[in-house]
């Protein structure tokens, strides 16, 4: 670090060319990301937060009620006004702390949890910090996990299993309804990592589509991962904790003496508040209407996008929600030729070319990435 500092003028000079070398959400060639722009809302509302801090609560009282309301309002979105929970930094914090619950509350020696063999990498992470087995059961060929497969593999050091509502790669949503009855009679806590699902399901099924149930009307979930940085139209950190009640939280309490409020229940110390209150100011902006015409816009060219890839002839899975995958005998090939007309799109662990729709992809966009496909398909 020098002594003198530099002028703002060339502060920002350093930082814009930096920014030009990151990729943006705005040219709508982004298809490999589950986020998405903010909501233009929710930046003036976090730059309004910017020194709050959810670490300490007693100091910003206004903004813990923030967050409580966004809480509430997230619990009644998926079934459970009574719910209680954080608005953290992410999913895999959100998975982490589900998981910790869980494994202190069966208070077993080397507890195991099981898991579907397309659940997100951050269970891997939770398992290893808290010291668990991760158990992967089969998945089935529409890709939801394999109830039988899930029985099988339950056994006396089982403390959760883990549910997807929205998995990473497919979209997919588990039968959370029989892994539900799995976890009330087996008496093992059952987490439901919606991440990505919490703010597109409830809406799927008021737009008409067939989706399954997934949240709290099923009395075996616990808890609940949701993401409001994802669909939610939140700024980055905004993810989502919710619990059934407020009893689960005891597990997972920890002594703050120091501080104005003398408990903490989350993994990070400092937390911001500006994110929780971001999120508030979302839910009550858009309200049900605005996120179902979200998920609506999303869903209308998920499937214009379904269609003209089955008119070319690809191998595409029916999607569930906002996300579709496709094969193809040279995928490789297609795969690097698409970004070298500058469209990001990833992979599957088998290789299939995955496409996440998000708000930022317009129709013109579509348009253009098939028109660009069939330009490499001719080629």
């Amino acid at each position: 670090m020098q002594e003198d500092g530099i002028s703002e003028k060339e502060v920002l000079k350093i930082l814009g060319l930096s920014r030009r070398k990151d990729l943006k959400y705005s040219d709508g060639k982004i298809l490999s990301s589950m986020c998405t722009m903010p909501h233009i809302f929710a930046r003036k509302v976090y730059r309004f937060f910017l020194e709050t801090n959810l670490g300490d609560a007693g100091l910003f009282k206004g903004t813990k009620e923030l967050e409580d309301q966004s809480i509430k309002l997230l619990g009644s979105l998926l079934s459970n006004k009574d719910a209680c929970g954080f608005i953290v930094s992410g999913g895999t914090e959100a998975n982490l702390m589900a998981l910790w619950v869980a494994r202190n509350k069966a208070g077993k020696e080397k507890p195991e949890v099981v898991v579907s063999e397309g659940a997100h990498f951050s269970l891997e992470k939770a398992s290893n910090l808290l010291g668990m087995k991760l158990i992967k059961a089969r998945n089935k060929k529409d890709r939801s996990v394999d109830i039988n497969d899930v029985k099988k593999n339950i056994g006396e050091k089982t403390v959760a299993i883990v549910a997807s509502a929205g998995s990473t790669e497919y979209g997919t949503i588990d039968d959370v309804e029989a892994l539900s009855e799995i976890a009330l009679n087996e008496g093992i806590y059952l987490h439901v990592d919606a991440a990505f699902g919490g703010f597109v399901i409830p809406f799927l099924r008021d737009l008409g589509y067939e989706v399954r149930k997934f949240d709290f009307s099923l009395r075996g979930v616990s808890s609940i991962t949701i993401d409001p940085h994802k669909m939610g139209l939140s700024v980055i950190p905004s993810g989502g904790i919710l619990f059934r009640n407020r009893e689960l939280l005891k597990y997972i309490e920890t002594e703050a003496p120091y501080l104005t409020e003398k408990v903490q229940h989350t993994i990070l110390g400092t937390r911001s508040g500006a994110s929780a209150a971001t999120t508030f100011s979302l839910l009550k902006l858009l309200g049900k209407k605005g996120y179902r015409d979200n998920v609506k816009k999303c869903m209308d060219r998920t499937i214009l996008l379904y269609n003209e890839l089955k008119e070319l002839g690809m191998d595409v899975l029916k999607p569930t929600m906002n996300i579709l995958v496709f094969n193809h005998n040279k995928a490789d090939i297609i795969s690097q030729k698409l970004a070298e007309k500058g469209w990001v799109t990833s992979r599957t662990r088998s290789g299939e070319i995955r496409l996440v729709i998000m708000p930022h992809i317009r129709e013109e966009n579509i348009i253009q990435f098939i028109e660009d496909l069939k330009d490499i398909l001719k080629r």
